[in-house]
């Protein structure tokens, strides 16, 4: 973590992912002696984001500015039970009797055989 702010600055020119530049170009101005509240009123970002990163860049260095996979919502239904889903959709919506399988009717097969109700516009 002996990076000085010119070195995260040329890291931040380099770097594609918009979030990730955001992340140095913040750091780099960290780095220059400026406080967090400066940072985030520079960079019209929330100071809680500098907090973080500059955190995460204390504790990890550069791996630590890294995005994580985010976690989602725990599924309602098992794994096995996705698959038994994947496999009636597979099978009806390739019928040879036309017609269309709809959201509706998928979440109808879920709630009859699953026992577990979802909402259209969840």
């Amino acid at each position: 973590m002996n990076q000085t702010s010119e070195d995260i600055l040329k890291l931040s020119r380099a770097e594609k992912n918009a979030r990730k530049r955001m992340r140095l170009l913040a750091i780099a101005q960290f780095l220059e002696c400026k406080n967090r509240t400066q940072v985030a009123n520079q960079l019209k970002i929330s100071r809680t984001s500098v907090n973080n990163w500059v955190s995460s860049y204390l504790e990890a260095g550069l791996d630590g500015l890294e995005a994580r996979k985010a976690k989602g919502r725990i599924p309602y239904l098992s794994a096995q039970q996705q698959k038994q889903l994947g496999e009636f959709i597979e099978s009806h919506s390739q019928s040879e009797q036309g017609g269309r399988l709809t959201g509706e009717k998928i979440l109808h097969y879920i709630k009859t055989e699953f026992g577990v109700e979802y909402h259209h516009n969840a």
